[in-house]
């Protein structure tokens, strides 16, 4: 026997069902498959098969099948035109430029700075453009010393190879937005392939939502004794570089100091992971890169483009940038035996479902400001994104390193948030698509009344 329930028990319980199943369709099922379908295997064979080219040294051996960074990169661009022949959907090609002996530094010889692109074209918006890379070039003690065994199995075949696979496994899916899969060169030697393509890009007029650069992802041991296989870090710049005069007096007023777009590139990422995958640990580091040093992001960064590294969170510098020796009773050199290949699925997969996150959302908001002074009350407003379903408004204490809350608004251009007041939280808009995928937050660039 059946009893009836009473009616605010009823409404309750269908209040209840309404909220999970809304909080079930925040998620895609897709991007679970695309975790799964990552294979360390697939990874570990590429890391392997790099590795047995001897030395990837930018300026080693060009035209032998076996050795040298020649050999690399025809086997990686083998391997896009593998992917691309059985998907129909990329354009694989070298992009390259010449750097000459006396141009100085760490430049042993006139050479051809080689780049291996795979562009997987959007059905929307072709020109609009997520990048993962990673890099060929390896380097021993002495990076000028092009002819000495340089394996790199970490740095950075563990990158290559991720990038790789997410070409496989992305490569089954089509999207909105252009995903960009990139081998870099001379990056040990000067960040060469990174500007060469950046610079490509720009004068292509590519509209770049960001670049996901990915140097060493499989070393999970730290020199300091630390041991995690979940741990990574995000790097980021606070503002570009190219941000005009206009733009640094308004963050004198209106804050916006780590809220940079390479900054909230940084954050889309965290709370994606978080969200799909949280056992990993994301680690948002506020700096541009590893104290002091440089990695391939930063030519994009130069020329106003959003970029972040990521890589590992314990390194160990007795595996970087060394001859393979023993001295001392400690093993020195990058070799294969310090990958841990299941780590680097995992750092694959955090950039797999970050670029499909991002391939499949609408474009970001444009014109984003914001009113509210000597107000109750904080009023946003922005130009409409062709695609939106809706929007999202976000909001978080100014000293606060993630979004802490949000609203979702429906298809509108404005919007007052009541009761909040502009003075004590920093703000945010991101546009959101039929399928739930969100674009990277934009913090305002202006203000109204």
């Amino acid at each position: 026997m059946f009893k009836k329930l009473p009616i605010s028990l009823l409404l309750l319980s269908l209040a209840v069902f309404s909220g999970k199943q809304a909080k079930a369709q925040e998620t895609d099922s897709k991007i679970y498959d695309i975790i799964s379908t990552i294979s360390a295997d697939s990874i570990e064979a590429d890391i392997r098969k790099l590795v047995s080219f001897g030395t990837r040294n930018t300026f080693s051996d060009t035209l032998s099948d076996t050795r040298g960074i020649g050999a690399a990169r025809r086997w990686i661009k083998s391997e896009f035109d593998n992917i691309a022949s059985d998907c129909n959907c990329m354009d694989v090609f070298y992009q390259k430029d010449f750097v000459k002996k006396e141009d100085g530094g760490r430049i042993p010889k006139d050479a051809w700075v080689v780049n291996v692109v795979a562009i997987q074209k959007g059905t929307k918006y072709p020109n609009r453009y997520i990048i993962m890379s990673g890099d060929i070039d390896s380097r021993a003690s002495n990076t000028m010393d092009f002819k000495i065994d340089a394996p790199g199995a970490n740095d950075n075949a563990s990158g290559m190879a991720g990038t790789m696979e997410a070409a496989r496994v992305l490569s089954k899916y089509q999207f909105e937005n252009s995903i960009v899969y990139v081998g870099l060169s001379g990056e040990e030697q000067g960040l060469f392939g990174g500007k060469g393509l950046a610079e490509y890009a720009k004068k292509n007029n590519w509209d770049i939502i960001g670049i996901l650069n990915n140097d060493m992802i499989g070393n999970i041991e730290g020199v300091d004794g630390v041991i995690s296989n979940r741990d990574f870090r995000i790097f980021s710049e606070p503002v570009p570089p190219t941000e005009t005069e206009r733009e640094r007096n308004m963050r004198r007023f209106y804050g916006g100091e780590v809220d940079g777009i390479s900054r909230q590139l940084a954050r889309y990422i965290h709370k994606t992971t978080k969200t799909y995958m949280p056992e990993m640990n994301p680690m948002m580091i506020y700096r541009l890169d590893r104290f002091g040093r440089g990695g391939h992001h930063r030519p994009f960064n130069d020329l106003g483009f959003a970029g972040v590294r990521i890589m590992e969170a314990h390194e160990n510098y007795n595996r970087q940038h060394q001859d393979i020796r023993t001295e001392n009773g400690i093993e020195y050199g990058d070799v294969i035996e310090g990958v841990n290949f299941d780590y680097a699925k995992k750092l694959t997969s955090v950039n797999a479902i970050n670029l499909a996150s991002l391939a499949w959302a609408p474009p970001a908001p444009e014109k984003v400001e914001i009113g509210g002074i000597v107000e109750a009350d904080t009023k946003l407003r922005w130009k409409a994104v062709q695609g939106a379903a809706g929007y999202k408004i976000y909001w978080r204490d100014t000293t606060a390193p993630q979004w802490q809350h949000s609203r979702f608004v429906k298809d509108v251009t404005e919007f007052t948030l009541d009761g909040v007041v502009i003075d004590n939280f920093f703000f945010g808009v991101s546009a959101v698509g039929e399928n739930g995928h969100e674009s990277v937050v934009v913090f305002p660039s202006g203000t109204f009344r």
